[in-house]
């Protein structure tokens, strides 16, 4: 799979009475690399979480590989259809080992591949929360790479950058824009921005193009 087009019209979602997003209209052609910048509180991340339908939308149309969720079942559907990379990765309060996040999106052994690529192979038995940050996101990375392994066709990353050292960065990029997929990436990394087909502002819920 080569990754799938975004489409997304007049969408628009709330936190209580705040407008979070508002009228968003975008299109992203199948293996496109999407960077989305802006302050924080601009409505990137509820975007993101939007796609995926972690966040719920008042308004609008959000199509992935031109299918809409109407039912449960499409619901699932994108749910495998998009690989997701937190920003905040939850590690729950009950002890899952990095193994077994790496299990979840679908492919182990390209999972452990890439984790041990990126440094954190030696980690797959060690509980989640006793990772630091950088650990985690490579391992939340390496996962990403797994759901693509496993038939994914959109890469939704927040920040997957944010906690790593400039070779990190560096590092992360690499494996992130390798992928042979759609790339949508909230990110505050300049230079992941500038290795983008093309880079998005989002000021107050909308979004403006910078190239």
């Amino acid at each position: 799979m080569e990754g799938l087009d975004v489409v997304m019209r007049d969408v628009a979602c709330r936190h209580g009475r705040v407008e979070a997003v508002r009228g968003v209209d975008l299109d992203v052609a199948a293996g496109r690399r999407v960077a989305l910048t802006g302050t924080n509180g601009s409505g990137k991340t509820t975007l993101l979480r939007a796609v995926l339908g972690l966040h719920r939308r008042a308004g609008g149309r959000i199509l992935v590989g031109g299918r809409d969720t109407r039912s449960a079942a499409e619901w699932a559907w994108r749910r495998r259809a998009c690989a997701w990379i937190p920003q905040k990765p939850a590690v729950g309060r009950f002890p899952l080992l990095a193994g077994e996040l790496l299990d979840s999106g679908g492919a182990r052994d390209e999972a452990v591949e890439a984790a041990a690529k990126l440094g954190v192979g030696q980690l797959v038995g060690r509980p989640l929360h006793t990772l630091s940050g950088g650990q985690l996101q490579r391992m939340y990375l390496a996962r990403a790479v797994g759901c693509v392994a496993a038939g994914a066709g959109v890469l939704l990353a927040d920040e997957p950058t944010a906690a790593l050292d400039f070779a990190g960065q560096e590092e992360a990029a690499d494996v992130l824009l390798s992928l042979p997929v759609t790339v949508v990436v909230v990110t505050h990394d300049r230079a992941l921005a500038d290795r983008c087909d093309q880079v998005l502002e989002m000021a107050a819920g909308r979004l403006r193009e910078v190239r």
